[in-house]
């Protein structure tokens, strides 16, 4: 596979980056339905093989599950790949806010005083982005991806105040000095949010949610992101799933899964882009999946796309758009 330069950081990255928010699964939803822990692992090594070296992860996608499998996974061949993975979803026993000891003590059967220090919760219930939070994270995550180094650390998305002001990465800055990381970013929402990053703290790189659908990003971030040489990690590339022409407006999912959630009116108005993109792919002689991908891909200003994948049905029909 082809690699590109992720911004001034120097990483040489696939274009399609393995997104690993899916095989965390669904015991905490929050995610896209169930997985098989033996068919995630399958599916990252094949990724690898077909010249994936970009994995991208965050604690909380799982609980911790989505970094445990790509540690089992990657351990063996650690120094081929770039493991980026994200911090600041609080789902531990630590900085918990008095007034919701009652909504977790129901969560989880017990008094809160009950359960260790630290031990992870079934519920994700703060954003905490403090020096002492963060350093406590990383630790936890170096362990479960089994390593003593994180390629790429992000902000999972920050208020814009935080992402805005240059003291939320002084830690960030001790971490690299430390050699617990090797570069960071930030992962946000809205150009506005990616803009306040590369215009006031300029962190090494920005990921940001850009698609055929939401388009938004082109206008000022990219060039901003370009002027400042700011990798650009674009994230949500099949919005969700639906751009890989498999939903419809009466499609249903399992609880737990993000898009059971949504409102019918934006399922309804999404599953009619991403009948739109089926017809287009029909006519260009490949899957919607890859027109969705070959679209974000096709902008110089993004160095990788990362796009969810839980099987290898799935890795290899993305990955084979770069072959």
């Amino acid at each position: 596979m082809k690699r590109r330069v992720l911004g001034r950081t120097g990483l040489a990255v696939s274009p399609i980056g393995f997104g690993a928010w899916a095989i965390g699964g669904n015991r905490f939803g929050n995610s896209y339905g169930a997985t098989d822990d033996g068919e995630s692992q399958r599916a990252v090594r094949r990724a690898h093989e077909l010249g994936c070296n970009f994995f991208d992860s965050a604690d909380v996608y799982g609980h911790g599950h989505s970094e445990e499998i790509l540690g089992a996974t990657l351990e063996g061949i650690r120094k081929d790949v770039i493991i980026a993975t994200k911090v600041g979803g609080n789902f531990y026993n630590r900085d918990v806010n008095p007034l919701l000891l009652g909504r977790l003590a129901d969560a989880l059967g017990q008094p809160l005083a009950q359960v260790a220090p630290d031990a992870p919760l079934p519920v994700t219930h703060d954003a905490n982005f403090s020096p002492s939070y963060i350093r406590f994270a990383v630790e936890r995550s170096l362990v479960r991806l089994r390593t003593d180094y994180i390629d790429l650390l992000q902000l999972h998305n920050p208020a814009l105040g935080l992402t805005a002001d240059p003291e939320t990465y002084a830690v960030l800055e001790e971490l690299k000095k430390d050699g617990k990381i090797r570069f960071y970013g930030v992962s946000v929402h809205t150009p506005d949010e990616g803009l306040a990053a590369v215009e006031v703290t300029r962190p090494d790189t920005v990921q940001i949610v850009y698609n055929v659908v939401r388009r938004e990003a082109e206008d000022r971030f990219f060039p901003a992101a370009g002027a400042a040489k700011v990798g650009v990690i674009a994230r949500e590339p099949l919005a969700n799933g639906f751009l890989a022409g498999k939903y419809g407006p009466e499609s249903a999912w399992e609880r737990g899964d993000i898009r059971a959630r949504m409102p019918r009116p934006y399922v309804t108005q999404i599953a009619a882009v991403g009948e739109r993109v089926k017809e287009l792919a029909l006519q260009a002689g490949v899957t919607p999946a890859q027109l969705a991908l070959r679209f974000v891909l096709d902008n110089e200003a993004v160095s990788v796309v990362i796009v969810g994948m839980k099987t290898v049905a799935q890795v290899e029909e993305n990955l084979s758009l770069e072959q």
